[in-house]
């Protein structure tokens, strides 16, 4: 793997002034309403001016602001505006409880396009703090406002929170595939050993360049500062560079803005999946990402050492091929709409509410899990808790346990349950945690029954093998109830598209055929009986719109 060093070149930049950012960054309104991939769409600088003017900027005293910038050379490179759901003839801002990110294109070509995410941080508030982030620093001198750090973390999570876990409505497929990549990171502080870029990126396949930045061009003695400018290029998805990116600069900064919760546990797996159960220097990362609290990163170790990561036993389990189509295009998100997923979540409820569907396959699972006696039961995948409050409802239930791994989902099901208002006997009999069902969970075990209503589809299908040894080899509960849309029905939904899908991040929907396929060697492989029958009413030709298996022992 490539590691170049080049000669230094800029001073620690001073926070920018957005304003006059936002006018020079704005692209030529008369291409602002042309549609992504089709004529050619050019801002006003191309992102090698725009560095250089930014060096003079630096060397003169005017402003200039911490900077992740994403290129692609990927024809056309305008598909870089569907992969994070960003027009490129916008200037997006976003407004963060510790300030404000605005993304932008300074370029955006058939061959080449640049997306540049960058911080306007107040310093001062940072310590004086309002409200609920009132203090979040003890120090009025410090570089959280213009390095590269947790910060910038977060806002690659709220801004770009669709291209993180993977999801396009217009290029599903290509969201899915790996594509050429540039990342550039700067000013971003390395406080360890020497050689700890290299250690944590090497490993993931990226060609590595790091440009240090002196203390003072002008005072040369003093030498570097702890920051330097990181190119990282290599050709993978969208997804997995963001999720790199979102743990390995916390961890290369050794410090976080926030109070380091539970939370960060479950987060570090679930962005980890797929690249950190195998990563040489998972130990450290795991370690330094937690703010060293030893006990934690034990967990981490353990549960990744248990899934070692998960993998398909090929021999013994098909993995049924499907291939993702994207859905009917929609305008890009606003940072003052409501969450995405509470967006989608509602999208697909209003499809299916003319058939009250949704309700009943929640009662259905209820009954199902009722009649079969059932006392401790996991929700896996619970979203904001509609199957959880049915469940307290039944007083057979006295252990009951849901899991996702949406930290929203999960605040959304603590109020729909009205937590804080439970008796304390009440209380005792629910618990909501939040994880990743692709990583073995020792808290799901010892359970009689697990429930996954309408969560297979919104894994890749390459992953369900590990949500299958998750609940059938190590959870193992003796009864699991799957219920999973049926693809063949789709076709009386009033409006829906040959091809389109129910839910902007299903990665499959299945016909009845391909989901028996499924489930036949899972039951026999862990010694299971399985029946599969529909939900709601069906149709002679296409059967129900929903259809449900139920595994036993």
């Amino acid at each position: 793997m490539a590691s170049n060093v080049t000669a230094p070149h800029r001073h620690l930049p001073e926070t920018p002034d957005f304003d006059a950012l936002s006018s020079t960054m704005q692209t030529d309104q008369n291409r602002t309403n042309v549609r992504w991939g089709e004529p050619e769409h050019t801002s006003k600088k191309t992102s090698a001016e725009i560095d250089l003017e930014d060096q003079e900027n630096t060397r003169n005293g005017r402003p200039s602001a911490m900077l992740l910038t994403l290129t692609t050379t990927h024809r056309p490179a305008t598909d870089l505006g569907f992969l994070l759901h960003k027009n490129p003839g916008r200037v997006h801002e976003h407004e963060l409880t510790f300030g404000k990110a605005v993304l932008f294109y300074p370029e955006a070509t058939e061959t080449r396009a640049t997306a540049a995410l960058t911080l306007n941080i107040d310093p001062i508030a940072l310590v004086r703090g309002k409200g609920k982030n009132a203090g979040m620093l003890d120090q009025y001198v410090n570089d959280r406002p213009y390095a590269a750090s947790s910060f910038l973390a977060v806002a690659i999570a709220k801004t770009l929170r669709n291209a993180l876990s993977g999801s396009s409505k217009e290029r599903a497929e290509l969201a899915a595939t790996a594509i050429p990549l540039e990342a550039r990171v700067l000013p971003l502080p390395v406080r360890g050993s020497e050689g700890l870029i290299e250690k944590l990126f090497a490993p993931l396949g990226y060609e590595i360049t790091v440009e240090p930045i002196p203390l003072d061009e002008t005072w040369p003695e003093w030498g570097p500062s702890p920051y330097v400018a990181l190119t990282l290029k290599a050709n993978c998805r969208v997804r997995d560079l963001l999720a790199h990116l979102y743990v390995l600069i916390p961890v290369l900064d050794r410090k976080k803005h926030y109070y380091v919760e539970r939370a960060e546990l479950e987060k570090l797996l679930a962005k980890g999946e797929g690249w950190l159960a195998t990563h040489p220097e998972r130990e450290m990362i795991a370690n330094r990402y937690l703010r060293f609290k030893k006990s934690w990163t034990r967990e981490v170790m353990e549960r990744l050492a248990d899934n070692g990561p998960i993998t398909p036993d090929t021999d013994d389990e098909p993995v049924i091929e499907v291939a993702a189509i994207p859905e009917a295009g929609q305008p890009p998100e606003s940072a003052n709409e409501p969450p995405v997923e509470i967006k989608k979540d509602a999208a697909e409820e209003a499809l299916e509410k003319p058939l009250r569907l949704h309700e009943q396959r929640l009662n259905r699972v209820t009954e199902v899990l009722v009649e079969k006696g059932a006392r401790r039961v996991i929700d896996l995948g619970c979203g904001s808790g509609k199957l959880l409050k049915r469940l307290m409802a039944e007083k057979q239930f006295t252990n009951i346990l849901g899991t996702d791994v949406s930290s929203l989902g999960l605040e959304l099901a603590e109020r729909r349950l009205k937590l804080d208002r439970m008796s304390e006997k009440q209380r005792s009999r629910i618990s909501l945690v939040q994880g990743a069902l692709t990583y073995r969970d020792r808290r799901l075990e010892g359970y009689d029954a697990a429930a996954l209503v309408e969560v297979i589809e919104h894994l890749d299908p390459d992953r369900l093998p590990a949500l299958v040894r998750v609940v059938f080899e190590f959870a193992k509960p003796s009864l699991v109830v799957i219920t999973t849309p049926n693809a063949e029905f789709n076709v009386k939904f009033q409006g829906m598209k040959p091809g389109q899908m129910r839910h902007a991040d299903h990665r499959f929907e299945w016909t009845r055929a391909e989901f028996a396929s499924w489930c036949a060697p899972i039951a026999e492989r862990f010694d299971y009986k399985v029946e599969i029958s529909g939900l709601g009413e069906a149709d002679d030709s296409h059967g129900a719109p929903s259809q449900m298996a139920i595994f036993e022992k």
